[in-house]
């Protein structure tokens, strides 16, 4: 083998010039080194010159055995000649030493050389067999018996000849190895199990012995182990643990797992029979089955996730022996939750009913929310529906509560049906829902309120006392007291005007119910006593504290034609001067009727003499002219028998005897003289009237003003000025209402007779000829203004008028016709409304503006 000698050498010179100082030259030498390595430089080491070693010839004295080294003759160098095998020289003694004797002639000289060969691994162990055989009997043979083994020997010495042993791996034996001394040791075939001849009938095992060279070597030995077979085998699964993942949805009769376990036993001994030994948790025994024969494990019972997630089988397996051997094994059952339960959601605590003033972030429930499942099928997400006026807010972990989030109205929502939806988060997803009832407790905080600000009522005078006159009615939407209302006239406020001047309460009229509202008369109206009561209602609930609204009643007592004609004393004391022309003025009947409109409307009709008589009696005026002139025949004394009727119904009548004398021209001329005088007389008499009616109207208005100025100063205006409507009244006479766009001055004269004026704008130009002579010279009542066209194109026309001809008491003043008709009392003619009201069914968008007085 080729080995770097060169620091071997210098360590050899330096232990042969050591020894040289001894009288002694040692060299060391490996074995098997090749021939013509050099071992060392004899002669330089045994102090020769250069040329000395040939001169003097230097050389080895054979000690009866071939050497393996030899002198070089030229260089005197001690070189390999042969193989050196340090085992062949020296057996396993160490060390290994050749001991040579070198001459040198010239002088003879001896000098002594040791060579140590030293060891190298160039031996492997060796059994003294390759192959041993042993018989063992299976279960007789205990496990922990002991079998002497023969160890390997190494030629080396030192490490080299130090040995080990392994064991090829086996369940059944063991090595064990002991060192009896330094270099020896025993060796054992340990029995780590029993022996299974049906397992196994032979076992061959490798036992390796290694040197501690290096590289190390190795020798080996086969053991053949033999296994005597007894019927002592037990079953065997092919697993311990059998391990098994179902989810908690599976079907009965679904194999949940197969097991299998063999016995090596021939014969009976060799069957196996299967059985479930136990189960865990116990309550779940009847959840599984096992076939006896296969090992097949099915499922026999429901698996719910929820309830156990975890199930351990223990299974038996027995041979047919007896008494029968059993193996055992374990079935691992893992359950996988599934999304088959869907969230739970309940109410833990409620505070209902919740006060409408409750305020936002009240807490109205608790609630509890969970899910059986784990994982994302278990977490669960909750809303409520609808989303207004209530929230949920999670306070902790499955629990949230329901908060109010928006102001409550029990008036507008008096319960909510809240839905508490929950949702898990599986696929697909589970969900849930709880529904909480939460009513709305009322509170005080609506007042009555009443239809209308302003009710207009229509009583027909003389009705009877307890008359029903209207029922009023006013809505508290709050429930129970809150809402309970209870109606009253308000004391000190409002009333009307009466006859003759004055004032009176309006409690002493009328009365209304404080359960129902109904508006009935203490006493018979007279409406020639009182046309308008004005008065306020206030309804008043019954909370805590209570809360009140109020009306206005505008009470319009209809005249009832109560009252016949009264004639009245005449203007002068003599006859007229119509002399015997045809159309002559001969009296003028005058008559009053305390009634109103229609009611006081009179017509004169001439009712004696019947015929062709020389007079006539104007329909309206009352003035009886003469129809033709006279004649001789007419007698000289005329009786006329005149009848004042008015247009009520039923009407009411009047007679007025009229005696006329016929004269001659002088005494019709003295006649005229006195009736001058009579005129003069009593015109003297009317200055003192008017100025004292002057006063009185004066002092009058002034009183209405500063009334209505501290009566109505906080409401709209309503004798002047635009202002919102305020009054709609319907009834069987006709429609108005105070105008939204225009209004007039209000105007009051005192005297006897009173008129209503109205003003329409004309839409085309008047028709010709006079205004009307009979329209009565009295101060007006009232001023307002409508659109529309003159009366007489209303149907049906009123009396007198006919084509190209105006209506009575219809005149042109500027661009607009002024329509008078006699009312004693201030109030809209009935008739007035009979013929509005027919215009306005056929136009259709008709203003129609009023005020009273």
């Amino acid at each position: 083998m080729g080995v770097c000698w060169g620091p071997v050498v210098r360590v050899l010179v330096l232990q042969a010039a050591w020894a040289l100082g001894g009288g002694q030259v040692r060299y060391s030498v490996p074995e098997e080194a090749k021939a013509g390595t050099v071992v060392g430089r004899l002669a330089q080491d045994l102090g020769l010159e250069a040329g000395e070693p040939e001169a003097r010839r230097l050389r080895l004295v054979a000690q009866g055995r071939r050497a393996s080294v030899e002198v070089s003759g030229a260089s005197g160098a001690l070189v390999v000649s042969s193989r050196l095998d340090r085992e062949e020289l020296c057996g396993k003694s160490a060390p290994c030493a050749l001991r040579l004797e070198v001459l040198v002639e010239r002088p003879l000289r001896v000098f002594h050389v040791e060579l140590e060969v030293t060891d190298i691994n160039d031996n492997a162990p060796l059994f003294p067999a390759a192959r041993k055989n042993l018989s063992l009997a299976e279960f007789t043979t205990l496990p922990g018996s002991r079998f002497p083994l023969e160890g390997a020997s190494d030629a080396d010495v030192g490490a080299n000849a130090q040995l080990s042993y392994t064991l090829s791996p086996s369940e059944y034996f063991t090595l064990d190895v002991k060192s009896s001394d330094e270099n020896r040791k025993s060796l054992f075939l340990v029995l780590a199990k029993s022996l299974d001849r049906e397992t196994m009938a032979e076992h061959r095992l490798v036992l390796t012995a290694i040197d501690g060279g290096r590289p190390s070597l190795t020798g080996t030995m086969e053991l053949v182990i033999s296994v005597l077979d007894v019927n002592d085998n037990a079953p065997q699964f092919n697993q311990s643990v059998y391990k098994v993942l179902l989810p908690e949805d599976t079907l009965e009769g679904t194999l949940v797992s197969r097991v299998r376990a063999t016995d090596a036993d021939l014969g009976i001994y060799g069957e196996v029979i299967y059985e479930i030994d136990s189960v865990l948790p116990p309550s779940a025994s009847d959840v599984f089955s096992i076939d006896t024969n296969s090992g097949e494990i099915r499922l026999t019972g429901a698996l719910d996730f929820e309830t156990v997630t975890f199930y351990d089988l223990h299974v038996k397996a027995k041979d047919k022996g007896s008494p029968p051997l059993s193996g055992h094994c374990s079935v691992e059952l893992e359950v996988l939750d599934v999304n088959d339960n869907a969230p739970e959601v309940w109410v833990t605590s409620l505070s209902v009913p919740v006060p409408e003033d409750a305020a936002v972030g009240t807490v109205v429930a608790l609630l509890s929310v969970s899910d059986r499942d784990s994982g994302a099928n278990g977490r669960v997400r909750c809303a409520v529906w609808p989303a207004a006026p209530f929230g949920l807010v999670a306070t902790f972990a499955g629990s949230y509560s329901l908060v109010l989030r928006e102001a409550l109205d029990r008036e507008r929502v008096s319960e909510y049906e809240v839905e508490v939806r929950a949702e898990d988060g599986g696929a697909p997803a589970l969900r849930a829902s709880r529904g909480v009832r939460v009513p709305v407790s009322d509170v005080n905080d609506n007042a009555p309120a009443f239809a209308q600000a302003v009710y207009t009522v229509l009583a027909r005078e003389n009705n009877a006392a307890g008359a029903e006159l209207a029922r009023l009615w006013a809505r508290d939407p709050d429930e129970a007291g809150n809402g309970r209302v209870s109606y009253s006239v308000a004391e000190g406020v409002g009333g009307g005007a009466v006859a003759g001047g004055g004032w009176r309460a309006a409690s002493s009229y009328v009365s209304v119910d404080a359960e129902s509202g109904r508006l009935w008369a203490l006493q018979p109206l007279d409406y020639e006593e009182v046309q308008v009561l004005q008065f306020e209602v206030r309804a008043v609930d019954a909370g805590e504290p209570p809360l009140c609204g109020n009306a206005t009643v505008q009470l319009f007592v209809v005249d009832e034609n109560d009252n016949a004609p009264a004639l009245l004393p005449a203007a002068g004391g003599g006859p007229g001067g119509g002399g015997r022309g045809l159309g002559g003025v001969v009296a003028k009947i005058r008559a009053v009727d305390a009634d109103s409109g229609y009611n006081a409307w009179l017509r004169y009709e001439l009712w004696e003499p019947r015929g062709k008589g020389p007079f006539r009696v104007g329909l309206y005026s009352g003035e009886v002219s003469t129809a033709r002139a006279l004649e001789e025949a007419d007698g000289p004394r005329q009786r006329l028998v005149i009848v004042v009727r008015d247009h009520g119904e039923p009407a009411r009548s009047a007679t007025a005897t009229l005696s006329v004398s016929l004269v001659e021209g002088a005494e019709a001329a003295l006649a005229a003289g006195g009736a001058a005088a009579a005129a003069a007389a009593a015109a003297a008499t009317n200055v003192w009237l008017v100025v004292a009616i002057c006063a009185v109207s004066s002092l009058f208005l002034l009183a209405v003003v500063l009334y209505g100025a501290s009566r109505w100063a906080p409401r709209a205006a309503v004798l002047s000025g635009p202002g919102p409507a305020t009054l709609v009244c319907a009834s069987e006479v006709g429609s108005w209402s105070y105008s939204q766009r225009q209004s007039r001055s209000l105007c009051v004269a005192e005297g006897a007779g009173k008129s209503d004026l109205m003003v329409f704008s004309p839409n085309f130009p008047p028709p010709p000829g006079p205004a009307a002579k009979e329209t009565q010279p009295e101060a007006p009542a009232l001023v307002d203004t409508v659109s529309a066209p003159p009366l007489c194109r209303l149907s049906p026309l009123p009396p007198s008028c006919g084509p190209g001809r105006p209506a009575p008491g219809v005149v042109m003043e500027g661009d607009s016709w002024v329509f008078r008709v006699f009312s004693p009392h201030g109030v809209m003619s009935p008739f007035l409304f009979s013929y509005w009201r027919n215009y306005e069914s056929r136009e259709g968008n008709t203003e129609f503006s009023s005020v009273f007085v």
